[in-house]
C-alpha cells in the first residue's frame, strides 16, 4: 500500500444501537503484561476480568455467563473510546492496549451455502440468460414442481428433495446445491485457535488471488456443552478464484494469515438479546476503496435456510468441542458490482476499508492487506499458556 489511511473507528458505530444495555465482552492486548485479557465493556470503561476468568472459553462455560460478567468488578484499563482509538493497526502505540478478536481457545468453524433461496436464484438467472421475463417463467416452473415458495424452502424437506430431482433433470445439480438444500449442512474449519484478528486489524488476501471478497456474517459463540451463549460479527474473507477452481481448495481459499476477522466483541445472551434477535439480525457491509470506490451490501438473517440451532447440532452430532467454538452462519451477500471495468465484477484492492455492522452487534472494521504482508501470527497456544502462567492466573482459576 502506498499510503495507509486511518480507519476512523467511531465509538457510536462500534457500540450497538442500544449502547451498553447488553452484556458486551471482548479481549484486549495489554502491553504491560505482554498478553491478552478478557474484558467487559461498560459505560464507565473497559474492565479486565482475567483474575476471575483467564480465558473467554472459561467465562462462556459458566452456567450464566452474562450474570458472571455483571458480578465481576474487574480492573479498569481505560475508556472504550481510548482503547478503540488504539485498535487501528496503522495507528497503534506499542505501550497502549487495543482490542483483539474476542475468542481465544474456541475452534473457529463456518457454515457455507446456508441461504438456499439466493443460491437457487443464481441458478435461475443462469438458466434465464439474464432475461428477467424468462427468469420469472423458470421460477414459476420450479415453484410448480416443488409446490412451495422457494424462499421458504427448508433444506432436507420433501419439497427440497423434489427440487433436487428437478434440478438434476435440468442438468443444474452441483455439490453446492447438495449442501444448500440437502439434509447435511456444509460446516468446515475456518481458522486455527487464536489466529482470528479483531476490529482495527488488517485482514489478509493471498498475493496470488485475483478474485476475492468479504463475507459479512453473524458468528455464534458456543460453549463446551454446545450451548449458544452469544454472538459476534465476522468477516469470512473468501478467495473466489481459488474456491472456484475446485472445492478441494477450500482451505486455501478460506484459511490464510489474517483471513478471519471476528468482533468487535461477543454480545452475551441476556434479557436484552437472544437467539431470536440473531435470527432477525440484518448485517450491513460497506467497502471504501483507496481510489474512491464504494460497495454496499446486506446480509439478512431472516432469509437463512437453516436454523442456527440446527447448524450447532450438526456441528456437534459426532464431535465434541470442550473449549467451545465460534460458528460463522454464512451470508446472503455476494458482490456483483463492477469495480474497474464493465463486466469485471468486484475484487478487493489493498487498502480497502471493510466495515460490517448490525444493530445489536456494533461494527467490525478492518483494512485489506496481503496475507503475506499482514502482521504474522506468532502468539499461539504455547505463548498464551506461558503468559497466563507468568501472570499467576493459572493458579487462581481453571482455563
Amino acid at each position: 500500500m502506498k499510503e495507509t489511511a486511518p480507519l476512523q473507528l467511531q465509538l457510536e458505530r462500534f457500540l450497538p444501537d442500544d449502547g451498553y444495555a447488553g452484556t458486551l465482552v471482548a479481549r484486549v492486548w495489554r502491553p504491560d503484561v505482554q498478553g491478552p485479557s478478557v474484558v467487559a465493556l461498560r459505560a464507565s470503561g473497559v474492565y479486565d476480568l482475567s483474575a476471575d476468568y483467564p480465558t473467554m472459553s472459561s467465562l462462556l462455560d459458566q452456567p450464566e455467563p452474562a450474570r458472571c460478567v455483571h458480578l465481576a468488578p474487574g480492573q479498569r484499563l481505560g475508556s472504550v473510546q481510548e482503547i478503540l482509538a488504539h485498535s487501528d493497526e496503522a495507528l497503534r502505540h506499542l505501550q497502549k492496549p487495543f482490542f483483539l478478536a474476542p475468542c481465544d481457545l474456541q475452534v473457529v468453524k463456518a457454515a457455507g451455502v446456508t441461504f438456499a433461496a439466493s443460491l437457487i436464484e443464481r441458478l435461475i438467472e443462469e438458466q434465464a440468460d439474464g432475461d428477467p421475463a424468462k427468469a420469472q417463467e423458470v421460477r414459476a416452473q420450479m415453484v410448480a414442481k416443488v409446490g412451495t415458495d422457494l424462499s421458504a424452502l427448508k433444506p432436507g424437506s420433501p419439497q427440497a428433495m423434489a427440487l433436487k430431482q428437478h434440478l438434476k433433470a435440468q442438468g443444474l445439480w452441483s455439490q453446492y446445491l447438495e449442501v444448500g438444500i440437502g439434509p447435511d449442512a456444509e460446516i468446515f474449519g475456518k481458522a486455527p485457535v487464536l489466529s482470528s484478528v479483531g476490529t482495527g486489524a488488517d485482514i489478509g488476501i493471498r498475493a496470488d488471488s485475483t478474485w476475492n471478497n468479504p463475507e459479512p456474517e453473524v458468528v455464534l459463540a458456543v460453549d463446551g456443552r454446545a450451548r449458544i451463549v452469544g454472538a459476534a460479527l465476522g468477516n469470512d474473507v473468501n478467495l473466489r478464484d481459488l474456491e472456484g477452481r475446485s472445492a478441494l481448495l477450500l482451505s486455501k481459499a478460506k484459511d490464510n494469515n489474517a483471513s478471519c476477522a471476528i468482533g468487535p466483541y461477543i454480545r452475551l445472551f441476556d434479557a436484552s438479546f437472544g437467539l431470536a434477535d440473531v435470527r432477525r439480525e440484518q448485517v450491513d457491509l460497506r467497502v471504501d476503496g483507496p481510489e474512491g470506490f464504494v460497495l454496499q451490501g446486506m446480509n439478512s438473517m431472516q432469509f437463512i435456510s437453516r436454523e442456527p440451532q440446527d447448524l450447532v447440532e450438526q456441528a456437534t452430532a459426532a464431535h465434541q468441542y470442550p473449549d467451545g467454538f465460534m460458528l460463522f452462519l454464512g451470508t446472503l451477500f455476494a458482490p456483483t458490482q463492477d469495480r474497474d471495468e464493465p463486466g469485471g465484477g468486484f475484487t478487493h484492492k489493498l487498502g480497502d476499508r471493510v466495515a460490517i455492522r448490525s444493530a445489536h452487534l456494533g461494527e467490525l472494521c478492518n483494512r485489506v492487506n496481503l496475507s503475506e504482508k499482514a502482521a504474522p501470527w506468532t502468539f499461539g497456544l504455547r505463548a498464551f499458556i506461558n503468559n497466563l502462567a507468568a501472570r499467576g492466573l493459572l493458579a487462581q482459576r481453571a482455563l
